[in-house]
């Protein structure tokens, strides 16, 4: 059972950045691609980014160019860089893989004005 650890969430202001970590553990040998995904407070959960085991990236509209989603596969780790953070970026960041699995915790990113 593959878990996931997200880390690198802070408070920041706008037009700051911040890189987070994903560290899956487990058997990952049949996963296609890597996610992120965030939860606004009083939000539904919403897809932001995915990275496919042959590198190809798709973001959601409204991170394209600010958001970079990259993995390191010697350290098993996918990262989300963001930049030029808006207060509409303030969510809890979660990642996940496809096929998904278990939510883990996510990690808080607070963007103030």
């Amino acid at each position: 059972q593959v878990q996931l650890v997200e880390s690198g969430g802070g408070t920041v202001q706008a037009g700051g950045s911040l890189r987070l970590s994903c560290a899956p553990s487990g058997s990952i040998s049949n996963i296609n691609a890597m996610t992120w995904h965030r939860q606004a407070p009083g939000k539904q959960r919403e897809w932001v980014a995915t990275i496919t085991t042959g590198g190809i990236t798709m973001y959601r509209t409204s991170v394209k160019g600010r958001f970079t989603i990259s993995r390191d596969n010697a350290k098993n780790t996918v990262y989300l860089q963001m930049n030029n953070l808006k207060p509409e970026d303030t969510a809890v960041y979660y990642c996940n893989s496809i096929p998904t699995v278990s939510w883990g915790e996510g990690t808080l990113v607070t963007v103030s004005s």
